[in-house]
């Protein structure tokens, strides 16, 4: 049996697993959907309890696919989710949060997203969140693709230091945030989702992590998945449909880089040297 997953403490003293499920481009085809949900229930089986996804990935579909793969073990899970900026309005944000607890099947979300930004103002959204939170039906809300003046202006908006997470793209190829914005959230507390943290594909085929792997027994993707979740503050969400790579991503959590594979890693993948904008995908 794998140990235990490390936790990371949200501001609010609340745990939650290190390595969790994402759910992007789930819910796209229904020929897949039996298999997507059989993946989300074995990463519940393996300690992934928490569950990222959104109203955006497959309009709602993807959302459908984790109300099958918690039914009858909600309260095991910590389920995250998140607007569309287009629907953060005060209003816009009360409908939309109601529409996906609808599709999940569930009563309440325990962190609620702002997706990225949009045009309606932060304490617009920040005021429908904490509205939300008082009638229970989120436990926490975060924000997703702020970058450091993002970040600043939000602490600025009334009830804007409660945010509990941001997430962002987080990996061997985008690591830009490692200059400013992560160092940064770990001082103020406030963890790092890292959403793609193998990448899309690239990662798990590069040659110098294979040869980092072969020497720990790992593969080149979990090298990378493991170099994410070397700091205590960051929370990984890789998205697996095949068995193999979901417990592939768990055994991950169980490895420890040594100084010596990390100073290799900052050799093939050097580290910011100057502040980046943020990347999104």
């Amino acid at each position: 049996m794998p140990s235990e997953l490390p936790s990371v403490t949200l501001p609010s003293g609340t745990a939650v697993p290190s390595l969790g499920l994402g759910t992007w481009h789930m819910g796209e085809d229904r020929r897949r959907f039996a298999d997507e949900v059989a993946a989300l229930k074995l990463g519940l089986d393996l300690g992934m309890t928490l569950v990222d996804t959104a109203e955006m990935y497959a309009s709602g579909g993807a959302e459908e696919v984790v109300r099958e793969a918690i039914a009858g073990r909600r309260d095991e899970v910590f389920l995250v989710s998140k607007v569309l900026p287009s629907n953060a309005s005060r209003t816009g944000t009360v409908r939309a949060c109601e529409a996906s607890l609808k599709r999940l099947g569930t009563e309440h979300i325990d962190l609620y997203l702002l997706h990225w930004r949009g045009s309606y103002r932060l304490a617009e959204t920040v005021e429908a969140f904490e509205a939300l939170r008082a009638e229970g039906k989120i436990g926490h809300w975060g924000v997703s693709n702020f970058d450091v003046p993002d970040m600043a202006e939000l602490a600025g908006v009334p009830r804007g230091g409660n945010v509990q997470a941001n997430q962002v793209l987080y990996n061997l190829d985008a690591r830009g945030i490692d200059f400013d914005l992560q160092p940064a959230l770990g001082k103020a507390a406030v963890p790092i989702m890292a959403y793609s943290p193998v990448g899309q594909g690239d990662l798990a085929r590069h040659a110098g992590l294979a040869a980092i792997g072969k020497r720990i027994g790992a593969t080149a993707a979990q090298v990378a998945l493991a170099w994410t979740l070397r700091h205590p503050h960051v929370i990984a969400i890789p998205k697996a449909v095949r068995p193999e790579h979901v417990r592939d991503n768990r055994a991950a959590a169980d490895l420890t880089l040594s100084q010596d594979d990390l100073a290799e890693i900052d050799r093939l993948f050097p580290p910011p040297r100057r502040r980046v904008p943020l990347e999104m995908i």
